[in-house]
């Protein structure tokens, strides 16, 4: 396999281009405690012309995939300093977009899309009480559409675009050759037959967003929380490591950690469309974004993020082409896919890869919901432990609190 290509963007100084302040790097916590240890992919040994090498970053791969469903990804192609551009741009997105922006280009969830502009009261298009999370989010018609981007941005579209193509077209698509290595699958085995393309992001999307500090009132009711516990619905999702820690795991001891921060790292995590090709084999990633350690409290936290999707109209199936599969068998007892399997056993028709992800956003709540985020309602106690219900389709998901 041919070297792959390190990422070539635009000149961030061409003609026409405004002035971007650099990003202004926070500090890191001083806090030492409660952080998760990921395994650390290098992917650039993808190139090695050593099989032996290469045979060990599958099985180094398949450890995290399997067990934790987190991993850094270190070597990716992007240097330190294309990646800080690209984190100046996303601070550009949130201290230059005008009012009149962000009313006309305000997003709708109920139509099962973030597309758009996400205002800072909570997920819904309606104003619920402050979350202090703002987001622009690019979709298939954002790349197509001008006009559907912030003005300030439109100079910058030739960069944001380019790295959102290499992120799928390159970057996402040799974690997949790794991931379809795993299943002993051929390697283009998931790029060709599950994710989606059409677009710098497929059927996926990029987002630019910031967390900021919150009123007291706000945490109180959201219990510290910022985004609920959750896996992400999708194919992989691809996070780029920020010093302010607010992102935790859900680890084996049945507690939650923070990620640390490895700077130039892009933290992955496997999403539920992998948990079912897989067959159970892929653990789809419990997470959580949660107030920051005590030194973090009053800084903001920029976020790059690149959500990569499967084909929309496929119900999606373990890979029975995987000798992996045919040899193990499937893995039942964790996640979505046990409730996917009770279902296919059944004879039911699983829903379709947009239905799933369409109907999570649309029915998407927010942790200052203290009506719905309570036991009877969105929270069930099951052995003595809290847990955030999900059922979509008849499918089942329980996530803990």
């Amino acid at each position: 396999m041919a070297p792959a290509a390190p990422f070539n963007p635009p000149a961030p100084d061409a003609p026409g281009k405004p002035y971007v302040e650099p990003w202004n790097i926070p500090p890191i916590t001083k806090q030492t405690e409660n952080f998760a240890e990921l395994t650390s992919i290098d992917l650039s040994l993808l190139d090695s012309e050593d099989p032996a090498v290469q045979a060990d970053l599958v099985q180094q791969v398949k450890r995290a995939i399997r067990e934790d469903g987190f991993l850094f990804l270190e070597n990716y192609g992007v240097t330190l300093e294309q990646l800080h551009r690209q984190f100046a741009l996303a601070q550009y997105t949130h201290t230059k977009m005008s009012q009149e922006d962000k009313d006309r280009l305000l997003f709708d969830p109920d139509t099962g899309r973030w597309a758009g502009y996400k205002h800072p009261y909570g997920f819904k298009k309606f104003k619920g009480p402050a979350d202090g999370i703002e987001q622009f989010n690019w979709y298939k018609e954002q790349w197509e559409n001008r006009n559907l981007v912030p003005e300030c941005l439109q100079p910058f579209l030739d960069e944001i675009e380019a790295f959102a193509n290499y992120l799928t077209y390159s970057v996402n698509k040799r974690l997949l050759i790794l991931f379809s290595r795993v299943l002993e699958l051929p390697d283009d085995w998931l790029w060709d037959n599950v994710q989606s393309k059409g677009s710098p992001t497929g059927e996926g999307y990029f987002r630019h967003a910031i967390f900021r500090p919150v009123q007291k009132e706000t945490s109180e009711a959201s219990k510290g929380l910022r985004m609920h516990g959750h896996t992400d619905f999708g194919l992989t999702t691809l996070l780029f490591s920020v010093p302010i820690s607010c992102l935790q795991i859900w680890g084996h001891d049945e507690k939650w950690t923070y990620v640390p921060y490895k700077p130039g790292a892009l933290v992955i995590n496997i999403g539920e469309t992998l948990e079912i090709v897989s067959g159970g084999h892929f653990k789809a990633t419990r997470h959580r974004v949660f107030k920051p350690p005590a030194d973090q409290l009053n800084s903001e936290r920029l976020s790059i993020v690149q959500f990569n999707s499967s084909i929309g109209d496929l119900r999606m199936t373990p890979a029975a082409a995987s000798p992996l599969i045919q040899r193990e068998g499937c893995v039942e007892e964790q996640g979505v896919y046990k409730e996917f399997k009770r279902l296919m056993d059944a004879g039911v028709p699983v829903p379709t890869n947009s239905q799933w992800r369409e109907i999570q956003i649309a029915e998407a709540t927010d942790p200052t919901d203290t009506v719905r985020n309570s036991i009877g309602q969105d929270q069930i106690m099951l052995d003595g432990k809290l847990f955030q219900k999900r059922e979509y389709f008849g499918v089942k998901v329980l996530l803990p609190v």
